[in-house]
């Protein structure tokens, strides 16, 4: 089971996620310190970064639904 922490980088709580022995950051938390969820919706829309993480998520699930996905990504 997953366990979280917090560590506190110039004022914001970051999340931190520790899964089997991983520690995965929060980005949200660092986005929502920089610039608030405006922010978020805007670097979501952002093509490289559904790019990024199609590849991701094409690596880390074995489930990855690539039709589904490239609707996605050609909007």
């Amino acid at each position: 089971m997953a366990k979280n922490k917090t560590i506190e980088v110039e004022g914001n709580e970051i999340t931190i996620i520790l899964d089997k022995e991983q520690e995965y950051v929060s980005l949200t938390d660092m986005l929502k310190a920089k610039d608030g969820d405006f922010f978020i919706s805007d670097w979501l829309r952002n093509r490289n970064t559904v790019e990024y993480l199609g590849f991701w998520k094409s690596v880390y699930n074995l489930n990855f639904n690539y039709g589904e996905f490239a609707i996605i990504k050609s909007q």
